[in-house]
């Protein structure tokens, strides 16, 4: 059978799986009574409840006798990763674009990472349907895009299709027939080329995606770059030096069918493979036959350029809520995540009982959190830091800059301006993009960014749309001013009274509600002064026999503010920590005792 390997790559939120659910429907990989769950190829729960791809995944489709092997890949800048060494194992790629936002920042990082592979990319042209849709302009946007990016002329001359993913249709003009998507299966087989590869060599693969299974242990997915892969072959692994790292056999061959992975006996040269047997492999290791001496050229894949230290749960209510709580335990998990995970680094800390964990970005690594929480793990993390780096050549200390591309409403636009410009932002480019709203530019370090993302939804009124992607390593710009509220800190332990948090609602926004627990030195709201304030949230009216002459008023609270993983780790400064378990994410300050803290203070120092 005939095999076309294509990637579907584009920015978040622009219809990768909803395409991918419709190529599925009308290929006749779903029985007709199938249930089958929207997004189908999202299987991971964080996954469902954010509504984003966070791993990339393998499926297979056939077309008119050709087998269709189709990767879906997350459209978030933090888990570009994901991304850049999935693009290996394909010989194609489909750029979705939004027909309203057109090419925006993630969109540019993929399609130069695929025209950098010498792909030929097919542009369709998504969400058509939209009221706001503007087809003409982006066809303009993407093909500049390209020009700006290096395409060469075979890649210029890009085919195009106006689509909308959500209804499943796909058409070579805006005012075509609208009914199915059998003119993009048909691109694809035509312009997608067939894999070159050499059957007759023996068989070698490189790893790309790895996976955890219950019954068959290390999972590891690729595709088979030459020969044949069978049942029970010898084989050994190569790391990328050259230097074996263990020899075993592959005990089952996993080929991809519509969602499932099925059973089979070999796999030819050209098509994607799950393959189980090795227990020490991992990516981008070369699984190959015995007589292979040479491993297989790999992607290398971006440098991480944000860091966060991972320590162990000290506060008074540690080991309460979770079940894994020791430094060996967070440590297994860590070192474990970055051999599936190759945009993640883990080293120890030179803190006592904590790790560095460097990656993309604040989301990659908050969803790594989310997950450890859930799997019954308690830990402290520290503030995000920017991961420095010294020029060789000049000698000069640099810091990674973003591109960012804002879409905000035009009244908000001077209130983004000045807060960008604060946070040492550059604005490259502004225009009206159209129903009141402007388009804006920025080139800002990426430590201006870190807890910028809550304040610009208040600026904004929830309105404005945040877009950012690494650019690079630029000159550092000095200082950038940090949160100007100090933070209301529990002098007391015990459980939150409705009585004293009425009174103290005045000093600030509370993030606790009454009949929470707290400790001394947590943190339990913001102050509305640029100082901390020591509080005492648990205390009680005193009763008395005797009958007041006033009457008592209600004692109404405002709703406190309820930060979620991400907004708490975005809003804490150097002196402070996240407390994560799996029932609460709390506040506190990273020395809990007051006299240990105005000591620190005293004396200038934090860590």
């Amino acid at each position: 059978m005939d095999i076309r390997n294509i990637a579907i790559i584009a920015h978040v939120d622009h219809g990768k799986t909803t395409l991918v659910d419709q190529l599925l429907k009308q290929s006749g990989s779903f029985r007709d009574n199938q249930h089958v769950a929207e997004r189908a190829m999202d299987s991971n729960d964080l996954e469902r409840e954010r509504g984003i791809t966070i791993l990339a995944k393998c499926t297979s489709v056939v077309w008119k006798d050709t087998r269709i092997n189709i990767i879906d890949t997350p459209g978030h800048a933090d888990f570009g990763g994901e991304v850049e060494r999935i693009l290996s194992m394909v010989d194609g790629a489909v750029v979705l674009v939004d027909s309203a936002e057109g090419a925006l920042p993630q969109t540019k990082f993929v399609v130069g990472k695929a025209l950098a592979r010498g792909l030929k990319p097919i542009v369709v042209v998504n969400k058509i349907d939209r009221g706001d849709a503007r087809p003409d302009e982006v066809h303009n946007e993407i093909f500049d895009l390209f020009a700006a990016l290096g395409a060469n002329d075979e890649q210029l001359d890009f085919p195009m299709l106006y689509a909308s993913g959500r209804q499943g249709w796909a058409d070579l003009e805006i005012d075509g027939p609208r009914k199915d998507l059998s003119p993009l299966f048909d691109l694809i087989l035509r312009h997608v080329p067939p894999p070159k590869v050499n059957k007759d060599a023996p068989f070698a693969m490189v790893a790309t995606i790895l996976e955890n299974d219950n019954f068959l242990g290390r999972v590891l997915t690729g595709r088979v770059e030459q020969g044949t892969a069978k049942m029970n072959m010898p084989v050994h692994v190569l790391r990328p030096d050259g230097s074996v790292v263990e020899t075993g056999r592959l005990t089952k061959l996993l080929s991809f069918r519509g969602l499932d992975r099925v059973p089979v006996e070999e796999v030819e040269a050209g098509d994607s493979v799950a393959v189980a047997g090795l227990s020490e492999a991992t990516i981008p290791e070369t699984i190959a036959a015995l007589e292979v001496r040479e491993p297989l050229p790999s992607t290398p894949v971006d440098p991480p350029t944000l860091s966060m230290t991972f320590r162990l749960n000290d506060g008074p209510l540690g080991g309460r809520e979770g079940k894994k709580v020791t430094s060996r335990q967070i440590r297994d998990r860590l070192f474990k995540e970055t051999e599936g995970n190759i945009a993640i680094r883990v080293s120890e800390s030179p803190e006592s009982e904590a790790f560095e964990v460097a990656g993309r970005g604040e989301l990659q690594l908050g969803v790594l959190i989310e997950q450890m929480r859930r799997e019954g793990f308690e830990l402290t993390i520290g503030r995000p830091r920017v991961l420095f780096r010294t020029n060789e050549e000049t000698g000069e200390r640099e810091e990674p800059f973003e591109e960012v591309l804002i879409d905000v409403d035009e009244p908000y636009s001077g209130v983004v301006v000045e807060k960008m410009a604060l946070r040492k932002g550059i604005m490259q480019d502004m225009q009206p993009s159209g129903g009141g709203k402007v388009r804006l530019t920025f080139q800002i370090p990426s430590r201006g960014l870190i807890g910028y993302h809550g304040e610009f939804l208040t600026d904004t009124r929830g309105s404005g749309i945040m877009n950012r992607l690494f650019s690079g390593y630029q000159p550092y710009v000095g200082p950038i001013a940090g949160r100007r509220n100090g933070s209301l800190i529990s002098s007391e332990d015990g459980a939150t009274t409705q009585y004293s948090l009425f009174s103290l609602q005045d000093r600030g926004t509370l993030f606790v509600d009454a009949g929470e627990k707290v400790y001394v030195g947590m943190i339990i709201g913001e102050h509305s002064r640029e100082n901390d304030l020591e509080v005492n949230p648990i205390r009680e009216k005193k009763l008395t026999n005797i009958r007041a002459a006033g009457k008592d008023e209600a004692l109404l609270l405002i709703p406190p503010r309820k930060m979620n993983l991400e907004q708490a780790i975005a809003y804490i400064e150097d002196d402070e920590l996240v407390e994560v378990t799996p029932s609460a994410v709390r506040i506190r300050k990273r020395y809990l005792d007051p006299h240990e803290r105005k000591k620190r203070e005293r004396s200038g120092t934090v860590d």
